[in-house]
């Protein structure tokens, strides 16, 4: 508002009727005149105030934007005539002033003469690479084979004069390749002439598959194809006739030493030979540097070369049968003898299947044979001691079980015919069945140290042999145990009889607590010893569980040794579980009335 007040002492006629501070005197003394309230007077002058900033603000903007389009343009104008004189390849423009000066209009005027000429020589430059290219694009559709080119398109970012003459260049080299292609063409095609009559093939059909204009030359206005694709064509057709030659003669060189192998491993005669004698040659590495004659490698030989090899073949894998059998017999038969595990059928299997697809050599095959047959030998070897005292303790086991059913015939004191010596037979299997633990235990200990050295478990008919003979300890132990307990049985029925008889005269009142108590103590006198024997039974009957979840304990083929075994501990179960309920029936019987 200050910018609106005027000094007091200011006369009115010395200011212009159409100045702003004219009016706002002639406004404030219409105020007075009317009196006018002080903040009306202060809310219009604000509104006056922002009113002239406005258009202020617009006239400045506006001229603002004058002058940035001004310098926009003349930076237009510089970067323009910049780009030219780059793209031209020239440094500089004669005339041009070095630094502008003035306004900006006028140096917009002083730049624009430098543009028009550079834009002159750009257009003139432009035309002169148009021209040269459309000579090198025309060459090389023609050298590419095709008969319509696409239009040229002039870069328009490098139109030096350096870029011109390698365009020239190019030009110029264009000519000289198509007298190289024309070169190139006529040598590949003589290679496909001589590679196809080493192998017995078309020449002509094989040039014509890659163009036909290839074959008969020029005819009127149609030219051998040189192009690039062609080019390719035909160096990968010479390529593959190379390629072709190379296999056959190397399966040739296969097929002949194979026949020659196969000859001297079957003594083949002669007179055999002698159709095969030129496949032979291939065999030795001079037949690399050789000149091979027409037709030396045709389909036809090398069929007939194939079909003597897999005859022999045939031949060789028959006789390498019977060889396999037997070796497996022999190598069956070693483990057989030592009780030892077979090596696995799939093996075997795997080794018939190479036989049969011809990827074993015989060579191969007794080397594989001799190794598995050398392994079983030296484990059969390792396992002598051990296997001669597993004998012994398999022979104490059947005089064990014949005693046992020795001491079970009642009649066996009676006088017969040969009972001598059946007791004769006893007397000396008693002896070798006391022997029987220190055997077993000496047999373990060894069984443990030849694990320890090789790592790895014991077997007997694929039965582990430790846990064969820790099952038989712990079956001897529980027989013992179970003839303790029919002791035990026995005294106390006797003590129940005894009982029984020695209150049998007293009445009944008496009799009956007296008897009871009487069969009460003799059970609590039984009782202690029974509970320690079921104890010791599960103890035990864990162990055998643990012992018998070996590694390869389950596996089929388990011979009748560790059957019978089985079947003993499972007849000891069911005996004692019915003498345990015979001994509680006759303990809690009913008493005397």
């Amino acid at each position: 508002m200050g910018s609106f007040q005027m000094p007091a002492n200011f006369p009115s006629s010395a200011l212009p009727e159409s100045s702003c501070a004219y009016l706002l005197q002639e406004l404030k003394l219409i105020w007075d005149e009317v009196g006018q309230d002080q903040l009306e007077r202060e809310r219009v002058l604000l509104e006056l105030e922002q009113e002239c900033l406005e258009v202020y603000r617009r006239k400045v903007d506006s001229a603002n934007i004058s002058r940035v389009r001004l310098h926009q343009a003349l930076a237009d104008s510089e970067a323009e005539l910049t780009n030219l004189l780059l793209s031209l390849g020239e440094r500089s423009l004669p005339g041009r002033p070095e630094k502008l000066t003035g306004t900006l209009k006028e140096q917009l005027d002083s730049i624009t003469p430098a543009l028009r000429e550079m834009q002159m020589r750009k257009e003139i430059r432009m035309n002169q690479f148009r021209e040269v290219q459309t000579q090198i694009q025309r060459i090389s559709s023609e050298i590419a084979g095709h008969s319509e080119y696409d239009s040229v398109v002039v870069n328009e970012g490098d139109l030096s004069l350096k870029k011109l003459e390698e365009y020239q260049h190019e030009f110029q080299r264009l000519h000289k390749e198509k007298n190289d292609r024309l070169r190139k063409v006529e040598k590949y095609i003589n290679e496909v002439h001589q590679h196809a009559e080493t192998m017995g093939m078309d020449s002509s059909k094989i040039i014509t598959d890659v163009h036909p204009s290839l074959l008969h030359g020029s005819s009127g206005q149609q030219s051998k194809n040189i192009s690039d694709t062609i080019l390719d064509r035909l160096k990968s057709t010479v390529q593959q006739l190379k390629d072709e030659k190379q296999k056959r003669m190397e399966k040739l060189h296969r097929l002949g030493k194979a026949l020659t192998n196969l000859w001297n491993l079957l003594d083949t005669p002669m007179e055999d030979q002698q159709p095969f004698s030129h496949i032979k040659f291939f065999s030795s590495s001079a037949s690399v540097s050789y000149t091979l004659g027409p037709g030396s490698l045709t389909l036809d030989i090398i069929h007939q070369a194939e079909s003597e090899v897999e005859r022999l073949d045939q031949l060789k894998a028959s006789k390498m049968k019977e060889l396999f059998f037997k070796k497996q017999i022999e190598l069956q038969g070693i483990c057989k003898k030592s009780h030892m595990e077979v090596p696995p059928q799939s093996e075997m299997e795997n080794i018939m299947k190479l036989i049969i697809s011809g990827e074993m050599d015989h060579s191969d095959l007794l080397m594989c044979m001799e190794e598995h047959i050398s392994k079983a030998k030296e484990e059969a070897c390792s396992r002598k001691d051990i296997m001669e005292k597993v004998n012994k303790w398999m022979a104490s086991c059947e005089e064990e079980r014949w005693l046992e059913e020795y001491s079970r015939d009642e009649n066996r004191y009676s006088v017969s015919r040969g009972a001598h010596k059946n007791l004769k037979r006893a007397e000396r299997a008693r002896i070798i069945v006391n022997k029987i633990p220190a055997l077993v235990e000496s047999l373990m200990t060894k069984t443990r140290i030849w694990e320890e050295e090789r790592k790895k478990v014991f077997l007997y008919d694929e039965a582990p042999l430790l846990a064969m003979l820790q099952q038989y300890t712990l079956m001897r132990q529980e027989k013992e145990e179970e003839k303790y307990r029919q002791r035990e049985r026995k005294k106390v029925q006797a003590q129940v009889a005894a009982q029984q008889d020695k209150f049998s005269s007293r009445t009944n009142t008496s009799a009956s607590p007296l008897s009871n108590r009487s069969l009460n103590s003799s059970f609590s006198s039984y009782s202690p010893s029974y509970r320690r024997l079921s104890i010791t039974n599960q103890h035990q009957r864990s162990k055998i569980n643990s012992a018998t979840q070996g590694p390869n304990f389950n596996k089929m083929g388990r011979k009748k040794q560790v059957e019978s075994m089985l079947v003993k501990y499972n007849h000891v179960r069911k005996f004692r579980t019915e003498t345990a309920s015979e001994i509680s029936t006759t303990i809690s019987g009913p008493s005397s009335p």
